[in-house]
């Protein structure tokens, strides 16, 4: 070993992975077994993976219940519904970064998992806002939904419902400690009769300081 490799070799040993040193960075995969990590100052997997959960499933739920008018084939079965997921909002205090991609990838895998809707692909939507020049947020003026909705079946995508997500956040503070509210919505509306079926879920987050916090503001002796 020469003078330049030994150097090197006594370089890792002093200032290695395990110490943290600039330049060095260790990585691991994580079973899938295995908890998420929980971001030490905003939100991450760990909030938003049960996010996405529970609201999905209280939607699916309220869905999947059947109505005298709720349309059915030969089968008796419920017929499924044709649902655009036309994206998330992010309302919270928080840029969600490159997890705002991911939500909608999760949700929109979700929905096509459940015999419930039959989902528009959305390079098709991404495809049909553009042509029409439209936001999502304006596709509930009348004329805005019936121009989309034409370019969608023209494309052989009739459309019977649209998907909004929207996620939101509420801050309390505490000296040093904050507690955040993360809430994910979605809401189903028709595009024939414009009823609209709404589900949340919430994920509560405390941030601290020291691990002291933690105990000292969620104490359960203490009111």
């Amino acid at each position: 070993m020469d003078r330049r490799e030994w150097l090197g070799m006594f370089g890792f040993l002093v200032c290695g992975p395990a110490l943290g040193c600039k330049g060095y960075q260790y990585g691991h995969i994580i079973k899938p077994d295995a908890p998420n990590m929980v971001g030490s100052h905003e939100a991450g997997a760990e909030v938003f993976d049960p996010l996405v959960d529970e609201a999905v499933a209280k939607l699916l739920a309220r869905q999947q219940t059947v109505t005298p008018d709720t349309p059915c084939g030969p089968d008796g079965l419920p017929c499924p519904k044709t649902i655009c997921f036309v994206g998330i909002e992010n309302k919270s205090m928080e840029d969600i970064g490159d997890f705002k991609d991911k939500l909608y990838q999760q949700i929109d895998s979700r929905l096509l998992e459940a015999s419930t809707f039959r989902a528009i692909s959305r390079r098709m939507v991404d495809a049909a806002l553009f042509e029409t020049r439209l936001r999502p947020d304006s596709l509930m003026i009348p004329d805005n939904m019936r121009l989309f909705t034409a370019v969608l079946e023209r494309n052989g995508a009739p459309l019977d419902y649209l998907l909004y997500a929207v996620l939101t956040s509420g801050t309390t503070k505490r000296n040093s400690s904050t507690q955040r509210d993360y809430d994910l919505t979605l809401e189903l509306v028709n595009v024939h009769t414009g009823i609209t079926d709404k589900q949340s879920a919430e994920v509560r987050k405390g941030y601290h300081k020291t691990a002291a916090g933690k105990v000292w503001n969620y104490n359960p002796f203490k009111r």
